[in-house]
């Protein structure tokens, strides 16, 4: 079998930031003996092999490089483990599954992308975990770390800037604006992302995935302008209410007239619904209401795997596991118990609720 001590070692000791030198001052041998490990021409004396996977914190079967396949398939289900966790809002079962993924393998990259994603959503404030702010404190160095070790050092540049995002909105979060403004600024700006660009390069065959992938995801950031101007209330109430009928039509419009039903669906008629009472047209309020409570018990009920397809998104199959959250909570719950306890609807029928069956 093939080894790939080289290649291996020079990650590592790049990962590290150390030098050939340094290296071998540790280990105590001369530097053309790294050199010559680095390019594979020889390799490190046996009793070495625990001294150097020790000091690089990896195992000695991953240095050695003949157990990648196994490796692979650990890492995937440790991913797997994740995702079916964050699925359900069990973001402690998350951070468990990161850390011991991360422990048995220290430089994978998307394992510690997972943990500092996972430290992050504890913090959150729209969970249902009660010691949020707490987290907040107590996660902080750990997401700052995590997040500069990943835009140092990681390879893959989609996971870098994941990592960017996520550490530059913490570092606001956490009354370092200055600092998270700073990363901002890094980022590609979206007129010279690679989506943007990449059209000319593509095969025949890959252009029509691409155009629906497009299409999704400027749908995506479209609902996103749409949920921050009225969930920060930018404008009046008046114009929300025309916002929020936009974004129905807009649905109904991407679906093809049959919008499947998502939590954001959900969340719109509830803040539609909030406008109303502001507005004190209670009859078009509990409309809304109605809308929201039947939505999400179909959120709720869906399927493990559906097939959602339209003329502008093409065939898409959602697992119900690639949806995430820090909360818990079914649906109906949070509807009920966080969305209706808003001071818009102070004083509304206590047998709405009971009625509608939002348990």
């Amino acid at each position: 079998m093939k080894l790939n001590i080289g290649n291996k070692l020079r990650c590592l000791r790049h990962e590290k930031d150390i030098t050939q030198e340094e290296f071998a001052e540790f280990l105590g041998v001369a530097c053309q003996s790294v050199s010559r490990w680095e390019n594979s021409i020889c390799y490190p004396d046996i009793e070495l092999i625990p001294v150097i996977a020790e000091f690089f914190g990896v195992t000695v079967d991953s240095l050695m490089g003949v157990d990648e396949a196994v490796e692979k398939e650990k890492i995937a289900e440790y991913l797997d483990q994740f995702q079916e966790a964050v699925s359900q809002g069990r973001i402690y079962d998350c951070i468990a599954v990161a850390r011991k993924g991360t422990a048995e393998y220290p430089n994978n990259f998307e394992l510690l992308n997972k943990l500092m994603y996972a430290l992050f959503l504890a913090g959150d404030s729209d969970g249902n975990i009660p010691e949020w702010q707490e987290n907040m404190q107590k996660y902080d160095s750990e997401i700052t770390m995590l997040g500069e070790r990943i835009m140092k050092y990681c390879p893959d540049q989609d996971i870098r800037l994941e990592a960017a995002g996520r550490l530059a909105f913490n570092h606001c979060e956490m009354g370092r604006r200055e600092i998270g403004r700073a990363i901002y600024e890094t980022l590609p700006s979206q007129r010279y992302c690679r989506e943007a660009q990449i059209w000319w390069g593509l095969n025949e065959d890959e252009r029509l995935p691409f155009v629906y992938r497009r299409i999704r995801e400027s749908y995506e950031g479209l609902c996103h302008g749409i949920y921050l101007l009225i969930d920060e209330r930018l404008l009046e109430d008046e114009e929300l209410l025309q916002v929020c009928r936009k974004a129905f039509e807009l649905e109904k419009l991407i679906f093809d007239g049959e919008a499947p039903a998502e939590w954001r669906t959900v969340k719109l008629h509830c803040d539609m619904a909030a406008v109303f009472a502001r507005l004190k047209r209670f009859d078009q309020m509990y409309e809304q209401l109605e809308e929201a409570a039947r939505s999400a018990r179909t959120f709720d009920n869906r399927p493990e795997r559906r097939c959602v397809s339209s003329l502008l998104l093409g065939e898409m199959i959602r697992e119900k596991t690639d949806f995430e959250t820090a909360d818990s909570r079914p649906l109906s719950e949070i509807m009920r118990d966080k969305w209706l306890a808003a001071e818009e609807f102070d004083g509304i029928d206590s047998l709405f609720v009971q009625k509608r069956d939002l348990s």
